[in-house]
């Protein structure tokens, strides 16, 4: 008897832990608006984490992990967040991801499909 409610107990417990991380509730609450003095702060430690990120891959270049091609690919990829965030008044937009099926793929999509490629495999 003892076994079966500690089997309950754990199964209760385990289904709060697995059911408790469901939200309806957006990641980012897009809604905000920082103030300029905000997105100064924002913009700085952004431009901070910018600059050790190109660091970081300039020592795997140097290192050969990365080639020079796949290391100037990926800092223009970090440069274009960083711009998109700079747009984006420094709100991340992180709940958009590409939604389109595999089969809606024309000639133009090839670069796309690249940088989705990049992104997966960039660290």
């Amino acid at each position: 008897m003892k076994k079966l409610w500690l089997s309950i107990l754990t199964v209760a417990v385990l289904s709060m832990g697995v059911f408790g991380s469901v939200s309806a509730e957006p990641a980012v609450n897009e809604d905000v608006e920082l103030t300029e003095e905000q997105k100064s702060e924002m913009a700085a430690m952004q431009k901070e984490v910018l600059e050790k990120e190109k660091e970081i891959i300039q020592k795997y270049v140097e290192y050969g992990v990365f080639s020079q091609e796949k290391g100037e690919k990926i800092i223009g990829h970090l440069d274009k967040h960083y711009e998109k965030l700079e747009e984006n008044g420094f709100i991340p937009k992180w709940d958009k991801k590409h939604k389109r099926s595999h089969g809606d793929k024309d000639v133009d999509d090839e670069n796309d499909e690249e940088d989705d490629n990049m992104d997966e495999n960039e660290y």
